[in-house]
């Protein structure tokens, strides 16, 4: 397209991976000898398998034959929460409106709902459970890269399928992932080429100690070298850490001409406020920063970031008439005090992109609602504006947009590409990353 540039499927139950020997003969008595033998021969304290599922099957749905169970993970308690809250509601609100407009494949949709508590072996723990022992027919969830990695090779393995809603360091594509949130030339490099191009050649990386911040700043570093910037220092926070005083007189030493900031979490109320005790201003010293949206700002407080960068690609005043409609809904149903971000928006409009893929599909089986986004044509009129799912690489055309924070805490954009970016998240397009891309 030109405004783009450059009845439930009966899902089989499954055990754990690696069932041992011993069950798998026990599997085999029961088909003969029923279910009964089949209970007797569980280990204590496990499910007996389906008669006839293998290791490798997918996990059965507990269905009355009129719903299909959906698996909801985020971080609703620990240092995460404050941003990952927000993006379960969004994806609870968009199965609510497609369950009141006749669910999917004329089924109503059952959300299963988990904590990944901000630690990453729960992240996976919850997964498993999600799609082996609850039989989800898809999970939409993670925030950090470090979740996200420590859920995929699960899903790989138990052939699940994930819906992840937030920007990340890219170099990666699983076949058992959609990514809805911007790649890095969906919003790094792009908040990269902005500073430069505003004179801010001096940049000082600051981030918090995990993968998507690391990642990150290697592809900055790269970008900076080939486009004449200057790396004025780089600094690493343990995930939500809110010791800053060392950094900030780092930083203040460096005098670097702006702050490329990824931290997350707690961290930012931390590092803003003590960043605004110490003196500085967006006009001072900018910071631009891509994992603060209007949410992370409720937090920060608005008074502590108010003038300072952000790059995104969708606000709660971007002008669109489908998130006017977003945005009031989001507000009725969980308070007007609320904000919707990108992150939230991406969580939303992902429920969406599966329900299209699945109706192409008829069906919600993985294999079969790949193959449907691989045929093309798995389009939406988000808030955000258009996105596409893209077939090749499983990630989502997006419009980037910079954005500056308010003393009201929403964001107003101040650049933008106009058109959404194809997804490129080994920077191919890029010959500075050719490297980043090998590895």
């Amino acid at each position: 397209m030109n405004k783009f540039t450059s009845g439930m499927d009966v899902v089989e139950e499954r055990p754990a991976a690696g069932a041992s020997r011993r069950r798998a003969l026990c599997i085999a008595a029961a088909a003969l000898a029923g279910a009964a033998l089949l209970s007797a021969c569980a280990k204590e304290g496990e499910e007996a398998p389906a008669p006839g599922a293998s290791p490798g099957a997918p996990a059965a749905a507990a269905s009355d034959g009129a719903t299909i169970k959906v698996g909801v993970l985020h971080s609703l308690s620990g240092t995460m929460s404050i941003s990952e809250v927000a993006v379960k509601d969004a994806t609870l609100l968009a199965i609510e409106e497609i369950n009141k407009a006749g669910g999917v494949l004329g089924k109503q949709l059952t959300p299963v709902i988990e904590d990944g508590a901000s630690d990453w072996p729960t992240f996976n723990e919850k997964a498993r459970k999600l799609v082996q022992q609850d039989g989800v027919a898809v999970v939409f969830g993670g925030w950090t890269s470090a979740s996200r990695k420590a859920m995929l090779p699960s899903f790989e393995e138990l052939n699940g399928l994930l819906f992840y809603p937030v920007q990340y360091e890219g170099l990666e594509q699983s076949p058992n992932i959609f990514y809805t949130g911007a790649e890095p030339s969906q919003q790094i490099v792009p908040a990269v080429d902005y500073l430069l191009e505003k004179g801010k050649k001096r940049i000082y990386l600051l981030g918090s100690d995990y993968v998507f911040p690391r990642t990150a700043n290697k592809i900055i570093k790269a970008q900076l070298a080939a486009k004449g910037g200057e790396l004025a220092g780089e600094e690493y926070l343990p995930l939500g850490g809110t010791e800053v005083s060392t950094i900030i007189s780092k930083i203040v030493a460096a005098k670097p001409d702006a702050i490329f900031n990824t931290l997350n979490g707690d961290s930012n109320v931390a590092f803003f406020k003590q960043f605004k005790d110490a003196g500085y201003t967006a006009e001072k010293l900018p910071v631009l920063s891509v994992s603060v949206a209007e949410e992370e700002v409720r937090g920060i407080g608005a008074d502590n970031i108010a003038g300072h960068l952000v790059s995104w690609n969708y606000y709660q005043t971007t002008n669109t008439p489908e998130n006017k409609k977003f945005v009031e809904a989001y507000k009725a149903k969980y308070g007007a005090a609320r904000v919707t971000d990108d992150p939230i928006e991406a969580g939303y409009f992902g429920v969406f992109l599966w329900k299209m893929a699945v109706e192409k599909a008829k069906s919600t089986d993985v294999a079969k609602v790949k193959e449907a986004v691989q045929a093309g044509g798995i389009e939406y009129a988000a808030p955000e504006g258009p996105v596409r799912l893209d077939g090749k690489t499983q990630h989502t055309w997006k419009t980037v947009r910079i954005g500056q924070v308010r003393q009201d805490g929403l964001i107003d954009e101040v650049w933008s590409t106009g058109k959404p970016v194809q997804p490129d998240p080994y920077l191919t397009a890029f010959p500075w990353a050719k490297e980043l891309a090998a590895k």
